[in-house]
């Protein structure tokens, strides 16, 4: 009978020990303000599949930073077109927590519902490429930041602005005159601001999820499309009959925003905040310096290949595209911002 009770007692006690353990174990992982410590693992995923790719620089160079700077208690799996070539899908995948840290373009957060975000996505809003970092770096890109954390309950921080270079379009015929476009299925966004860019010209924006566009192209689902060298060519894109004509429209210097989940963001301690700040900084350095390198390099290529490169006024493009920016910018509550741009030209 006493072995018994004595049995029963040392139980007892292992019992509370292991649970005492446990809330210790608890505690060391959120502490007193539920900020995280210890090790992090950080899911960050972009939609090229290309190895090569500047977004896949850009997100390797976010990890080599974040994982040095913190002693491996940060670790980052970068996932390259495996989470989805969607951007829609990366969006949704990131406010679900199935990922930290995407990267994606202004115009496919329309359905988030933050009509500001597409204020970037205007045609022709840049001029050149110093006037596009003068917007993104500066007082603007600042005021874009705390819109979409404000706007998305913060679901959506930005921490760093990228660029996916200069779009042109390219097709199965050269573009001489905005009336070539008439008719044309064009892959490209088929809502949003860009989308009515484009039925203005006379083109048909067509959907295309980028993982299939290789194949429509070469199957003929799709006449045209348009994108920056680096993607297109590094895609085969300009080896399909109608992907063999690039004209130089230059209608988009592109932004592409590095979002992190801002209510995640938020759990983590001052010093993994300031980890991954620092790596989402020279992520933005490494993505640009790679991406104006492949511009040339990959302009090069395409020539190389057989592509058909013409450069054409973009005059009646840019006075076009101008109305749409105003009434887009009315709609959206961004005139202010949409003058502070067009001042830093």
């Amino acid at each position: 009978m006493k072995k018994a009770v004595l049995s029963l007692s040392v139980a007892v006690l292992l019992g509370v020990s292991a649970m005492l353990a446990g809330c210790g174990a608890q505690n060391a992982e959120t502490p007193e303000g539920g900020k995280q410590e210890g090790a992090l693992k950080i899911v960050a995923a972009h939609n090229q599949t290309s190895p090569d790719n500047p977004y896949q620089v850009g997100l390797l160079k976010f990890k080599e930073v974040a994982e040095s700077n913190s002693n491996g208690n940060i670790t980052v799996e970068v996932h390259a077109g495996t989470l989805g070539t969607s951007e829609n899908e990366l969006v949704e995948k990131l406010k679900l927590g199935a990922a930290d840290v995407v990267v994606v373009s202004p115009g496919f957060m329309t359905q988030t519902g933050i009509k500001e975000v597409d204020l970037f996505a205007l045609p022709y809003l840049f001029d050149s490429y110093e006037h596009w970092e003068k917007v993104v770096d500066g007082e603007v890109g600042q005021k874009m930041t705390e819109i979409i954390s404000e706007k998305s309950n913060n679901d959506f921080k930005i921490v760093g602005y990228w660029s996916a270079g200069v779009r042109h379009y390219y097709g199965k015929k050269p573009i001489q005159s905005m009336a070539d476009l008439k008719g044309v299925k064009i892959r490209t966004q088929t809502s949003g601001v860009v989308a009515d860019y484009w039925l203005k010209t006379g083109a048909i924006p067509t959907s295309v999820a980028w993982g299939e566009l290789y194949q429509a192209l070469q199957q003929k689902t799709v006449d045209a499309s348009e994108n920056a060298y680096p993607y297109f060519v590094q895609q085969n894109h300009h080896k399909t009959e109608n992907g063999k004509y690039t004209t130089e429209t230059g209608h988009d210097y592109t932004t592409r925003f590095l979002l992190m989940n801002g209510k995640k963001f938020d759990s983590l301690t001052d010093e993994q905040k300031q980890v991954l700040l620092d790596a989402a900084k020279a992520s933005v350095d490494a993505e640009r310096e790679s991406l104006l390198a492949q511009e040339k390099e990959y302009k090069e290529k395409a020539v190389a290949e057989g592509a058909v490169i013409n450069e054409i006024d973009r005059t009646p493009f840019i006075e076009l595209a101008v109305p749409i920016q105003d009434e887009a910018a009315k709609d959206m509550g961004a005139e202010d911002l949409l003058k502070q741009i067009r001042d830093l030209k």
